[in-house]
């Protein structure tokens, strides 16, 4: 219950600032039951305060395992009633086991108002040790993700040129996002990474399109945690911490924009 109340009180402190809120499962999943409680409750409290819910949830698996992790974002058949178990908009995931793991995904976007985000170049140090790696026809292999992200996403193509399959294009990696969005002219980028893992607002102004959108940054330890990197706020005002970090993420953002 605490874990709610932390982050009610945040998204309270925010939701006239941000768009969208994206909660990492892990961190409650660590936690059993009463964990998973606490993240789907969050979920549906942000929704309620008009925010986007990305499900950090990063699953990947084979077809008929894929189409029970789908429930996420579109909800579970019991008997002639389907029944929403989760509360994400849209959610992360791995495209490493191809199409099957990805198709059940796809046809619920197709449908319209619910996405995913595909790990294409992710922002963690050791990224490269695989996503670096060069195919024979010459591509990288955050390339060739980033090259299915599209085609993929040629299938569920939203009214304003952008798809509702997104990638995941980390902060981190300044020169590759800039790349990728040159390819990827119709996919949403997910950005994480900016601000606690080191990426600026310089580094990732590439990643946006030359009118300024086609990407959310996200940035996580930096607002939650805000209060305790500022003597300016004690531990019981976190939420007035979040808040203030968000308004300099967000103008530090535009500057570059």
């Amino acid at each position: 219950r605490l874990f709610y109340e932390f982050n009610r009180n945040i998204i309270d402190q925010i939701c006239d600032i941000v768009p969208a809120v994206k909660p990492q499962i892990a961190m409650y999943e660590k936690f059993g039951t009463e964990g998973l409680k606490a993240y789907n409750d969050t979920c549906a409290y942000a929704k309620q305060k008009g925010l986007i819910v990305i499900g950090d949830i990063k699953r990947g698996d084979i077809s008929s395992t894929a189409a029970a992790y789908a429930a996420h974002i579109g909800g579970a058949q019991v008997g002639e009633n389907r029944i929403e178990t989760w509360q994400e908009d849209a959610v992360t995931l791995n495209p490493y086991m191809g199409s099957d793991g990805i198709r059940p995904f796809i046809e619920i976007c197709k449908e319209g108002g619910k996405g995913i985000f595909l790990l294409v170049k992710t922002s963690n140090p050791s990224s490269s040790e695989m996503q670096d790696l060069v195919l024979k026809d010459g591509r990288t292999v955050y390339e060739a993700a980033g090259d299915l992200a599209e085609l993929w996403g040629s299938e569920a193509m939203g009214a304003q040129g952008y798809s509702n399959v997104g990638a995941v294009v980390g902060a981190t990696h300044k020169e590759e996002g800039t790349k990728l969005r040159k390819r990827m002219s119709h996919t949403f980028f997910l950005v994480p990474g900016y601000g606690a893992q080191g990426g600026t607002a310089e580094d990732i102004a590439g990643f946006f399109d030359k009118n300024g959108v086609g990407a959310i940054v996200n940035s996580s330890r930096g607002i939650t945690a805000a209060y305790k990197k500022s003597d300016a706020f004690s531990d019981s005002e976190y939420a007035q911490a979040a808040r203030d970090a968000a308004i300099r993420m967000r103008d530090d953002l535009r500057r570059v924009l």
